[in-house]
């Protein structure tokens, strides 16, 4: 079940709210693992029970750290233990594949990939097919929910959770589970105890939520069929323009198709009496490299910096130290999206980039100002080739379209396609900038000269949000095309 979906908008998202309003407080949390624990299986009947299995793993893991006390041999044991079964879930599950492949091809032979194969033929058969092994959805997202927990316990950052029903509400919960933002338990760890939701709460989580929903329904949607149809088309002949226009779809695509979930994620949160932390802030505006992803995917930012490079010195052990570090961030980083060799290379080389602006001078960071925002954003797409493109082949050749190979500039498909998705484009444009806020605070600065903001804003974002809604399920219901990008990780 996605949250862009009609069962979910009009048939589990209302029941779970009256149920969870329902419910006795003492009783909430188990209210809020139960739906999350549906909403899960709705799609994932079967790998449920990998969930349910993390959970209870970190949940044990962290009662035991607190009795033999953190940094004991004890604890160190179950801290390592947890840690080994939560990222060995994420290795059967997501890189299986991708490891077999590697030692395929690095040593000639033909490992197996079918588990009954192997069994019946031996390590060394003649066929391996992973249809066995199937991605869980959001498997990232809740074991490094799970570990983050666990970590905190261990360097008392975090109590330990005595109930194993509050501790699995807090990994379960399905404004989250699938897709992040990735709520740290300290995030939440009160709200857990005591929650309220009032009027206000619930107004503001519907309005943000339906404002998610139109950007992942009305922008991410139709954008990315414009990358989908130039994706598809043969690249040794492809046109510049052509090149350009797709990577720049697929460039506004992700970031409303991911953000337009997070801020559903977040919607969901206020209404259930959460506050999730922010995961996007207008990334497109940037001008480095390191801005961007200081505003992409914060949880996930915060994440390492706090888990990994925190851990192994920072920026606070000399170049050569730092140097490493970075680029083990970006290593994991790359692979956290997925089991190939683009992303990688994808996460190789933003690290690259960001080793390089970290130590390069900072200057005045207003000179130059639109040449610095042009430089990160060709270095952002460039990476979102690779990022999207199925080989490093089909990257570097697609790059090449976007710099020439194509011998053309543009060609009649290029203006029937221009024809066709430049509103779709200027609108995306539009909003992924920070024009939006602006007006946003023009408007309110006149209306509040003249008194007559509250009243105005009454009305008018009601009116809005109750719009927006309505053309998104009308969407929703005339058209199939509802890709979801980040079930992939």
């Amino acid at each position: 079940m996605v949250f862009s979906s009609i069962e979910f908008l009009y048939f589990f998202l209302p029941a779970a709210l009256i149920l969870h309003a329902l419910t006795p407080k003492r009783l909430k949390n188990l209210t809020l693992l139960l739906t999350g624990l549906f909403f899960y299986a709705y799609g994932e009947p079967v790998r449920v029970i990998l969930l349910v299995l993390v959970c209870a793993v970190n949940w044990f893991a962290g009662l035991m750290i607190t009795k033999y006390g953190a940094g004991t041999k004890k604890a160190r044991l179950w801290l390592i233990l947890a840690t080994v079964f939560s990222v060995g879930s994420l290795a059967v599950f997501k890189y299986t594949s991708f490891i077999i492949e590697t030692v395929n091809s690095v040593f000639g032979i033909n490992l197996p990939l079918n588990i009954y194969a192997a069994a019946s033929n031996g390590i060394f058969g003649t066929h391996f097919s992973l249809s066995g092994i199937v991605l869980p959805i959001g498997i990232s997202f809740f074991t490094f929910q799970s570990m983050s927990y666990t970590f905190d316990v261990y360097r008392k950052k975090a109590e330990a959770r005595r109930n194993f029903v509050d501790f699995a509400a807090y990994v379960a919960m399905f404004p989250q589970i699938v897709a992040g933002p990735i709520v740290l338990y300290s995030d939440i760890a009160d709200r857990l105890d005591s929650r309220r939701v009032t009027a206000e709460s619930l107004s503001a989580g519907v309005t943000r939520f339906t404002r998610g929903l139109a950007k992942k329904v009305l922008l991410a949607n139709n954008i990315g069929r414009l990358w989908a149809e130039v994706k598809a088309g043969d690249v040794s002949e492809m046109p510049v323009l052509t090149a350009w226009l797709g990577i720049a779809a697929f460039t506004l695509q992700i970031y409303f198709d991911f953000s337009g979930y997070s801020d559903m994620a977040i919607g969901l949160g206020k209404m259930l009496g959460f506050d999730f932390p922010e995961n996007f802030d207008l990334p497109y505006t940037s001008k480095s490299v390191r801005e961007f992803w200081r505003r992409w995917h914060i949880t996930l930012g915060r994440w390492f910096r706090d888990y990994v490079y925190f851990p192994l010195g920072g920026s606070r052990c000399g170049a050569l130290k730092t140097v490493r570090n970075l680029m083990i961030v970006w290593l994991l980083t790359g692979l956290w999206h997925g089991a190939s060799l683009n992303f990688i290379v994808w996460g190789c080389w933003f690290g690259v980039l960001i080793i390089a602006e970290h130590f390069i001078p900072k200057g005045d960071p207003e000179r130059f100002g639109f040449l610095r925002w042009l430089v990160t954003m060709l270095c952002v797409m460039i990476g979102w080739v690779i990022f999207d493109t199925e080989s490093l082949s089909a990257a570097a050749g697609y790059i090449a379209a976007m710099f020439g190979r194509g011998g053309t500039f543009f060609d009649r498909n290029t203006f029937w396609l221009v024809c066709e998705y430049s509103v779709t484009l200027s609108l995306g444009a539009f909003f992924a900038s920070d024009a939006p806020k602006n007006l946003r605070q023009r408007i309110d600065a006149r209306l509040e000269r003249a008194g007559l903001r509250l009243s105005v804003f009454t009305v008018i974002e009601p009116l809005v949000t109750v719009l927006l809604l309505a053309a998104s399920t009308a969407y929703l219901v005339y058209d199939g095309y509802n890709p979801f990008l980040y079930f992939n990780f």
